[in-house]
């Protein structure tokens, strides 16, 4: 177990086009052709679940339509095809995909193209174009396991654009757009094949991840097996589709006192109230068990929303020992779940068995 200090894994590799992706200027009516080996590393890191993006000064439709003949144009997510500059068009695919940029890396033939991104955004990793070949066999390009999440993490942000789309046209409250997603949030006990899923989420959830903590395959096994721990996964699926395992939640289950030793939640669900409803659930359970519920929470510098959902949910400050801060919850007045949630709960924590 540790802190989330190391440089995290890539998550989203930024394409320029001209001589990079492919060999030839489009504006100059040049004859275009891939560059080798640019199929097959968009494909396998596509498997690996690295997203994918265009920072290209081109006109638009001219650009997407030979992406598009060649077959590629699905696996980019929000392109950035025009003449400004691209540090801006990274900028605004991060904060498209609603990731921090020190996860994203921008290849480029061009050295001034490389500097100006580095100069406004030193977190982002550049490489030369002619450096394409290798970066398949690149460690920050290589995460430890590949799951069905990460397999469908490309279509799993292109069902997100969707419902953002539906969302944009839909009219009145937010709560009854909630309400018409019909969304269905499955809470149940990791079981072992959800183990390297959970791993992925400790390794990749910085912004929504209530201590900043990371654990290994081995560390949450051990933690699944404790008979003073509780490790708890968490799904959302709505009418467009399955989010995938999105949360995780681990529990000290001490006889007195409950205490949540980690809460996180895939930035992809941030706007859809799975924190909260989640925490509540908990204080339900924790309330029936007759215990109180504690939880821990360390300021990493990105997780300050983690911070506000627990006060927002009735946490208060009880103690802070080397940077830790323990929270305890007032169980006396328990809010209703959201009425636009349907919990479907594999174990009653109070009741400590399967109902």
């Amino acid at each position: 177990m540790s802190k989330a200090t190391e440089q995290p894994k890539l998550k989203c590799l930024i394409w320029d086009l001209d001589n990079t992706l492919w060999q030839g200027v489009l504006a100059e009516g040049d004859d275009l052709r891939l560059r080798s080996g640019v199929r097959e590393l968009i494909e396998t890191l596509d498997q690996r679940g690295v997203l994918q993006s265009i920072a290209s000064r081109n006109d638009h439709g001219p650009a997407w339509a030979k992406l598009t003949e060649l077959g590629l144009a699905d696996y980019f997510l929000v392109p950035q095809i025009h003449w400004g500059p691209k540090s801006e068009s990274v900028a605004e695919i991060a904060r498209a995909l609603n990731l921090g940029v020190d996860a994203f890396a921008f290849v480029d033939d061009q050295p001034f193209e490389r500097e100006e991104v580095t100069a406004a955004l030193p977190e982002v990793r550049v490489y030369d174009a002619a450096d394409v070949a290798s970066l398949a066999g690149r460690p920050e390009f290589t995460p430890r396991f590949v799951t069905p999440d990460s397999r469908h993490r490309r279509v799993l942000y292109q069902r997100d654009f969707q419902r953002k789309a539906a969302e944009e046209k839909f009219h009145g409250p937010n709560e009854a757009f909630l309400r018409s997603l019909d969304l269905k949030l499955q809470i149940r006990l990791a079981e072992e094949g959800d183990l390297e899923r959970a791993e992925e989420l400790t390794q990749r959830s910085h912004q929504l991840n209530t201590t900043g903590k990371t654990f290994s395959h081995h560390e949450l096994d051990a933690l699944r097996q404790s008979d003073d721990h509780v490790l708890l996964v968490a799904s959302l699926r709505d009418r467009f589709g399955d989010y995938g395992k999105i949360g995780l939640v681990l529990l000290s289950t001490r006889v007195e006192v409950w205490r949540i030793d980690l809460l996180l939640m895939s930035c992809r669900v941030m706007s859809r109230g799975v924190g909260g409803a989640l925490i509540t659930w908990l204080r339900q359970q924790a309330k029936e068990a007759g215990v109180a519920l504690q939880a821990e929470f360390v300021e990493t510098g990105r997780n300050r929303m983690m911070y506000v959902t627990y006060k927002f949910a009735g946490f208060e400050e009880k103690e802070e020992t080397d940077g830790v801060t323990l929270l305890e919850n007032d169980l006396s007045a328990i809010p209703d779940l959201p009425n636009y949630f349907t919990i479907e709960a594999g174990i009653f924590l109070a009741a400590g068995a399967a109902p």
